[in-house]
């Protein structure tokens, strides 16, 4: 029988540490938390201190039953919960519904899922720690605190099923006023004039730069434009500067969970429930053949960049044995924490073995776990390679009154880009591009000189990676918050997703619009990040966790009477179809539903018909000749395309068809999504057009 009882939140990581443990260690899972506010009630004690109200929750009763039997049994009991506020409070409640002296040393913490980590793990056991239970007991309290006082109010005067919380509420407030900055932006238009010049048989490309004086001219007109033509003279520029300089790039740190969910979403198009969904699953281990189950990552939940000392030596091996001494850092960087509100706890997100390469676990991974897991390995192991070294070189050249610049890079020495380059939220491509040799005195010919219009744009909207970023920089939300909060505010239909950007609904800015007239504390960006600073506070011991829900909910308490006062109810009028329905001929009307928008019969309920927005995108079925082609979305969301007399026209393409046929063969053309960019091309043949950006 086993002696010591190990009690740890997933099955799938009990049983992997059950096996590094050994026979005398049971290790069950409690499947998260066994005890929460309940859900019928505020469960917060306002008159006694807000006390939290805490019960077995529904469904939960069996496995507290099994694991109370188990802890019987044990001469001691190790709580093994994730390594953060919340692992630490799930510890607590465990350690009170099983009658576990909290001070003794009776919890265990470890940042990856590995034979070694988990031992020496169980070498220091320690009591809870009640700051971080705290820490995390105030953020429930808060978070209960406005939900149920709010949501009740916006069920009452807008809809039924809405919510409010403090971080959702500002990702809202965001998405929102970076809409309103769109819809007043005036574009103002602007010139640039490029020259493709030679010298010899090598081509490179100039800018205009400035008048031959060093005067900066900007080119607001064509008229500007005319006038700096102008004062050029002929098809012959003059080499006048050449500057060479050598530029040093570091490497990004290790991944944290903000920059996972950033990085995934740009160069994998994960969402971030998805991402850590994913990354959830490499944490808690892998079955790896005859090696067993293995965490292939460190925890994922994480603002520290941290990288132990092990990590460090065993990359550093990796590193000299795969690509030489040179790609070896001079020296290892102690990494520096995010922004100040940093819980540096534990360590960035790295694969718990570099020696564990992407290509050795093909046959074991998903295609999409393969995908994150290659990501976070090639991150940590650029992390700890040598700077990139760039040449760079700078050329005026002077035609006339007018200089141009021509700028040029080529890599010299890789060092980390050997593996990994960071992405960028507007996919920028970084030109290498490097110069023909050239110095002082030289002369080159003008090929071509073409002057081009452009118009200043107006700030992109959020996508989920640019959203995280924001908030993260901001000081708003946690590790843990930031994928469920995306989740929210779509679930309730304050935002939608157009082109993989989020887009304001008529209900989210309705909600907004009282959110600011009565609660503007709760979408003030400074007093939000304040109060993640209090928690940080209660965490680090500085402050009792009481005393911050006190200060808070003084004034929220005013809000809240004159809001229960004041606060009119508000009708959200449903958006004509343009269209009748056909069984009663009343007017359809468009609803938003939990997939998105649909049509439905405004005589509802005595009409339950229903209809799916259907998008035509003006092109000829190809197949049965007689249908359109219409824009229809799969199971998973992704856009399609197919002809709408299905089922008798079984015609679908995941490229979206075009009008026009080929020139070479009149068979159906298409544009096919490459990475950055489209590409226009025969579903017959093998013509192509050039890719547009």
């Amino acid at each position: 029988m086993a002696e010591f009882l190990v009690i740890v939140e997933s099955p799938a990581k009990a049983k992997t540490i059950e096996r590094y443990l050994g026979n005398k260690y049971k290790v069950k899972a409690s499947m998260g938390h066994i005890r929460d506010l309940p859900r019928s009630q505020m469960g917060v004690s306002k008159e006694n201190n807000f006390e939290p109200k805490y019960i077995t929750i529904r469904g939960k009763g069996p496995v507290l039953k099994e694991l109370k039997n188990a802890a019987k049994k044990a001469k001691k009991v190790y709580l093994a919960a994730d390594p953060d506020r919340e692992g630490e409070a799930i510890a607590w409640h465990l350690a009170h519904s099983l009658d576990v002296d909290i001070k003794s040393d009776c919890r265990v913490v470890f940042n990856e899922i590995t034979k070694d980590a988990i031992k020496e793990s169980f070498k220091h056991p320690r009591p809870i720690n009640m700051d971080l239970v705290d820490a995390q007991q105030a953020r429930r309290v808060l978070d209960r605190l406005v939900g149920y006082n709010i949501s009740p109010l916006l069920w009452k005067k807008v809809k039924k099923g809405l919510s409010a919380g403090r971080v959702q509420s500002i990702a809202v407030r965001l998405i929102i006023d970076r809409e309103k900055e769109i819809k007043s932006f005036e574009p103002e238009e602007y010139w640039t004039i490029d020259s493709e010049l030679l010298k010899g048989k090598d081509h490179f490309s100039a800018s205009f730069h400035a008048l031959a004086n060093k005067e900066k001219v900007e080119l607001k007109s064509e008229q500007d434009v005319e006038a700096i033509l102008k004062q050029m003279e002929g098809d012959k520029f003059k080499v006048v500067a050449v500057s060479k300089k050598e530029r040093k790039r570091n490497p990004s740190p290790a991944f944290i969970t903000s920059s996972l969910q950033q990085e995934a979403a740009r160069k994998l198009n994960f969402r971030a429930k998805k991402t850590m969904m994913l990354a959830q699953q490499l944490y808690e281990g892998i079955e790896l053949g005859a090696e067993g189950t293995v965490g292939l990552i460190t925890y994922m939940r994480t603002d520290s960049t941290r990288i132990s000392e092990v990590a460090q030596k065993e990359a550093a091996e990796y590193i000299q044995k795969e690509f030489g001494e040179n790609f070896l850092k001079e020296d290892v960087r102690k990494e520096k924490k995010q922004n100040t509100n940093t819980q540096d706890a534990h360590e960035a997100i790295r694969p718990t073995s570099t020696f564990r390469d992407p290509n050795s676990l093909k046959q074991y991974l998903s295609r999409d776990q393969l995908r994150l897991y290659k990501l976070i390995w090639e991150r940590f192991l650029a992390s700890q390679m040598a700077q990139a070294v760039m040449d760079t070189m700078s050329v005026d050249l002077q035609n006339g009154n007018v200089l141009f610049r021509a700028n040029g890079s080529k890599i010299k020495f890789p060092g980390f880009m050997k593996i990994y380059v960071e992405g960028t939220d507007d996919q920028v491509e970084e030109k290498n591009k490097m110069l023909p040799d050239l110095k002082e005195g030289d002369e080159v010919f003008k090929k071509d000189i073409e002057p081009k219009q452009h118009f200043t744009q107006p700030p992109p909207r959020y996508t989920e990676a640019r959203l995280v970023k924001t908030l993260e920089e901001l000081g708003i939300g946690r590790p843990s918050t930031y994928a469920p909060t995306l989740d929210t505010i779509q679930k309730r239909g304050y935002v939608s997703l157009d082109n993989k950007r989020f887009v304001p609904t008529e209900l989210g800015e309705i909600c907004n619009e009282l959110m600011q007239e009565f609660f503007p504390d709760i979408l003030d960006v400074d007093f939000t990040a304040k109060m993640e600073q209090d928690l940080d506070n209660v965490e680090e011991g500085k402050v009792r966790w009481v005393e911050i829900i006190d200060g808070f909910y003084q004034d929220f308490e005013k809000h809240l009477a004159k809001a229960e006062e004041e606060m009119q109810s508000v009708e959200i009028k449903d958006e004509p179809a343009g269209e009748d329905c056909e069984l009663c001929s009343n007017p359809m009307v468009f609803k938003m539903g939990r997939y998105g928008k649909f049509m439905a019969c405004s005589n509802f309920p005595d009409c339950r018909n229903t209809k799916a927005i259907v998008k035509e995108i003006g092109v000829t079925c190809p197949n049965c000749k007689k249908g359109n082609i219409i824009e229809r979305k799969s199971k998973k969301k992704r856009i399609f395309y197919g002809c709408d007399r299905f089922p008798e026209c079984d015609f679908i393409s995941w490229d979206k068809p075009l009008a026009r046929p080929c020139p070479k063969c009149e068979g159906p053309l298409v544009e096919k999504k490459l990475k950055k960019g489209v590409q226009v091309q025969c579903t017959k043949c093998d013509y192509k057009e050039e890719p547009q950006s």
